[in-house]
């Protein structure tokens, strides 16, 4: 149990790295704990966060650029997304995703 706690407190430090008005991905953040394969995982982490403000995890979507899955619903999660200055396009894409890519994942 201790094992998986300490991976989602990783999961959630590294989230809280993204930038307002910036997204990244489950397989991103996967990568930059070290595990390129856990992005499973990542999600799995995201949906037990304690929520915002804590963990923006409204702010991870998948990696071709859909919004995909939240806690509140794919509305609530768009309009967060809207809200921060982000645009969502048909089929609930992040339009211009590869200009509001966050990659620039440190540890702390």
């Amino acid at each position: 149990m201790t094992s998986v706690l300490n991976f989602y407190e990783r999961v959630w430090r590294l989230t809280r790295q993204i930038p307002r008005g910036r997204v990244s991905t489950y397989g991103l953040l996967a990568k930059a704990l070290g595990q390129p394969r856990a992005a499973r995982a990542v999600g799995n982490a995201l949906n037990q966060s304690p929520g915002m403000p804590q963990v923006p995890c409204h702010r991870v979507v998948r990696g071709n650029g859909q919004i995909g899955g939240y806690a509140l619903g794919t509305a609530a999660k768009a309009k967060i997304l809207r809200q921060e200055g982000l645009q969502i396009g048909p089929k609930n894409k992040v339009v211009n995703f590869d200009k509001v890519l966050y990659t620039g994942f440190f540890k702390k």
